[in-house]
């Protein structure tokens, strides 16, 4: 058996991909909402418009960035299906874990669609306001953030739609 070879041919290169949570904006919204010392936060969108997943995509990607900078695990609880029977086992829960120092962040419905997600948010340390943009309105985001209270949030973070778990756009403003 003889080998042939092979004339010379370059070979094709794919693009590294990079994983959302090694992203530098996902790296800069972490960051940014360090500012302010927390346990547990509130992931809350600004108005309905988005995925039902939408805050948890946003929940575990800033997790596992978290996760890379403090080398400590961030649990990440999905509160957006929460109803009122199931709201002070919730709470419980989640105090629970803050008495254990874990970091916890809340992934929420939007209020208009959950009125459960006001009192989870504002049982919370803090929250931070997700803006899908082009599918939410700043009367809206008003709205929640009144609801809210606005002294109870760091800031927003906006994300393109179809790029959620690829990393805000603009991170740290306060809505």
């Amino acid at each position: 058996m003889t080998l042939r070879r092979i004339p010379y041919a370059p070979l094709a290169l794919r693009a590294q991909v990079v994983e959302p949570f090694r992203h530098v904006d996902w790296q800069r919204l972490w960051l940014s909402i360090q500012a302010r010392s927390w346990c547990s936060l509130a992931l809350v969108p600004a108005s309905p418009g988005a995925s039902p997943d939408f805050t948890l995509t946003i929940g575990t990607t800033l997790a596992r960035t978290g996760m890379t900078h403090l080398g400590c695990p961030i649990q990440v609880a999905d509160a957006t299906g929460i109803s009122l029977e199931c709201l002070v086992q919730f709470m419980d829960e989640l105090r629970l874990l803050r008495e254990e120092g874990c970091i916890v962040l809340v992934a929420l419905a939007p209020p208009s669609q959950n009125p459960v997600s006001v009192a989870l948010a504002q049982f919370t340390d803090c929250a931070l306001l997700c803006v899908l943009l082009e599918r939410m309105f700043a009367a809206e985001a008003k709205k929640t953030v009144d609801q809210i209270g606005p002294a109870r949030f760091l800031g927003s973070a906006v994300f393109r739609p179809g790029n959620a778990a690829r990393g805000a756009r603009k991170k740290g403003t306060r809505p």
